[in-house]
């Protein structure tokens, strides 16, 4: 996920985009059409989290760092030097 302010979000299209509160504190964007999860956002809030893989290169995005490392398979190597939290 990348996060952004919700208002700099510009999409091309947004006819099969439906919004659904999943619970009190968030809401999630979804296509209508084949269901893909595309976006959330906390209620209230000002940023959107998007799912970065739905977005078309070039995309910009540079990792951070690593989030619920504590929790990942053994098959993970993370050699990249970037910060490492054990939770999100």
């Amino acid at each position: 996920m990348a996060a952004c302010g919700s208002a700099d979000i510009r999409l091309l299209a947004s006819s099969t985009l439906r919004w659904y509160r999943s619970s009190d504190k968030a809401e999630r964007g979804f296509c209508s059409r084949c269901g893909s999860n595309l976006f959330w956002r906390a209620a209230p809030g000002s940023e959107t989290f998007v799912a970065a893989g739905t977005l078309d290169p070039p995309t910009g995005l540079r990792l951070s760092k690593h989030i619920f490392v504590g929790s990942k398979s053994d098959f993970y190597d993370l050699t990249d030097g970037l910060p490492q939290e054990q939770e999100g």
